[in-house]
């Protein structure tokens, strides 16, 4: 008997589908739906431009089209495909990305009632407008419960969960109001599948719930009304109507209902697993275990390592939690980040880099990749800080912004963005040197998404920076089989290490660190260190003067 698995994957700007052959590995069907709402996908807000809403009908109507494209491509790849034989779903999002619902678990923004306004729609992951509530946040739990933010890295972020919705509370209180509950949306999408969506009810993921809402099973769950009521009586009353137990994702939500298998073609009772984030779920994946860390690397980048929970792990200061189970279960799942990374190439190309590089965006990029490959490290003589969407890890600050250091009136475009590239890669580094500063050694990264499969020259920089060898996961949609791997697990038919065995492989190409550019990067890596603390830190005490100086004389020294 054949068994298969379908693997939901919903992003920023679009969603997809993944459908493999668990016993083969072969991937017979994926299918795209780009969100039509907004702005790819993003409904936006000029007045701010920390506003980022999405429009959960997008969701729904992506749902059908990327199933029933994948089980349409898997039938003309095999006459014998039969979709009874699929064994489970698994399904990933953004995060936090909390949505407001009703009693039932209707989101707000799907009532006519609410029509386009912003505040009842999707809050995604990458909406900073509650940086004030998170800062709020932190200070108070520093006071009261120091224990909740060790386990998320010492400060809590805007792109976080009780941050958004204290946020509504604030700004949108009609909407807050009419919010019964609020919903994961890695949580929600499981909850419609199976038909069980009254928010106390539904399952509840521990990979949103422990790396954005400050859950733990060893304080009860959530944070406790006392806490909350001193951020706002609101917020405690909200807390009865959430949940109080969250799971792994190996376990399963429910099955599907029977009108949803009509709607998608597959067999009513087919198991659903618990959802999670994109990132999480591409990690296993991308075939995450102990010293594997693994680097999604898209609009911005998503960093995940485990480590066993039977050997413990200390609290790391400054990334996005330490959960257990929050990956794979029986393991601590470490989560990092970069707020931007593919967004500030994209920022460039489609504001600043001139028309002769090319026509196109795409024109554009492929003739600046050409140019910076015949550079070498230092030869720009630029220093850039990754920051043009904040800071994720390890300063946890949004209200820092980009820099470009270093440029003269004979600076060019495809210098400027070799600098961009190396500064993501330094900011990377700066993640992986803290995660190994506590007992976390890290022997292989391994990359997914789009840059790393196509920019050869930017995953070369990488590998120099980070001093690791680089692998580039095979399949194209690393996060969809990852849900895919869970879906099969939640069916009881298969487990994740076995599953991980048949559907995990990397690209043949491996990136290995060149030691002479690597000695070159440590020097520039140090210039990024001082930049890097100057501006990202309160206490630092220094001085500037040498740092254009140094950049002249590494630049100089390549050139002579």
């Amino acid at each position: 008997m054949k068994r298969y698995a379908i693997g939901l994957d919903y992003g920023t700007n679009s969603c997809r589908s993944l459908l493999v052959d668990l016993d083969t590995g072969r991937e017979l069907g994926s299918t795209v739906f780009p969100y039509p709402s907004g702005e790819m996908g993003i409904l936006l807000d000029s007045a701010d431009p920390h506003v980022a809403r999405q429009n959960p009908r997008d969701y729904l109507d992506g749902l059908v089209a990327i199933v029933t494209g994948a089980l349409a491509q898997a039938r003309a790849a095999d006459p014998n495909f039969d979709p009874a034989d699929v064994i489970g779903i698994g399904i990933d999002t953004t995060g936090s990305t909390p949505i407001p619902v009703d009693a039932e678990g209707t989101p707000l923004g799907l009532k006519p009632e609410f029509g386009d306004e912003l505040a009842a729609m999707v809050w995604l992951w990458k909406d900073h407008t509650a940086y004030a509530e998170a800062a709020k946040i932190t200070e108070t739990a520093s006071k009261m419960r120091p224990q909740y933010l060790a386990k998320c890295g010492g400060i809590y972020s805007s792109e976080w969960w009780w941050s958004k919705i204290w946020r509504c509370l604030n700004v949108a209180p009609h909407v807050f109001a009419a919010a019964h509950s609020w919903v994961e949306h890695c949580d929600w999408l499981p909850a419609v599948l199976t038909g069980n969506t009254k928010p106390e009810t539904m399952a509840r993921g521990v990979c949103s719930a422990g790396h954005k809402a400050m859950y733990a099973d060893e304080w009860g769950g959530l944070p406790d009304e006392e806490f909350l009521a001193a951020l706002d009586p609101a917020l405690a009353a909200l807390r009865s109507r959430l949940y109080t137990k969250a799971v792994t994702s190996d376990v399963a939500a429910g099955g599907l209902t029977a009108e949803w298998a009509a709607k998608l073609g597959l067999r009513e009772g087919t198991s659903v697993a618990v959802g999670a984030f994109d990132a999480h779920m591409g990690a296993v994946g991308a075939g995450v275990k102990e010293g594997t860390f693994v680097k999604i690397l898209g609009t911005s980048t998503c960093d995940i390592t485990v480590a066993p929970v039977a050997r413990g792990v200390a609290d790391i200061p400054g990334v996005c939690g330490v959960v257990d189970g929050s990956v794979l279960p029986g393991y601590y799942g470490i989560e990092a980040g970069q707020s931007a990374v593919g967004d500030i190439f994209l920022w460039f190309v489609n504001q600043l880099v001139p028309d002769r590089y090319g026509a196109s965006m795409d024109e554009k990029f492929i003739e600046m990749e050409k140019r910076l490959a015949t550079l070498a490290p230092g030869q720009t003589g630029l220093l850039a800080l990754d920051w043009n969407n904040g800071n994720r890890t390890i300063l946890v600050d949004v209200r820092l912004t980009g820099l470009i250091l270093g440029q003269t009136l004979y600076t060019q475009a495809h210098e400027i963005y070799r600098a961009l590239i190396e500064a993501t890669a330094f900011g990377a580094r700066a993640i992986i040197e803290r995660v190994e500063e506590y007992g976390m050694p890290i022997d292989t990264v391994v990359n997914i998404g789009g840059l790393a499969v196509k920019n050869a020259t930017l995953m070369q920089i990488y590998a120099d920076i980070l001093g690791k060898y680089l692998k580039v996961a095979a399949s194209d949609q690393t996060c969809a089989l990852g849900a895919a791997i869970f879906g099969a697990a939640s069916s009881g038919q298969i487990t994740i290490e076995a599953a991980q065995a048949k559907l995990c492989s990397y690209r043949d190409r491996v990136y290995e660190p060149i030691p002479a550019n690597q000695a070159v990067y440590n020097e520039l890596y140090a210039l990024y260190k001082t930049l890097h603390d100057a501006f990202g830190t309160a206490d630092w005490q220094g001085s500037l003067g040498h740092l254009m100086k140094r950049l002249l004389e590494i630049r100089g020294r390549l050139h002579s």
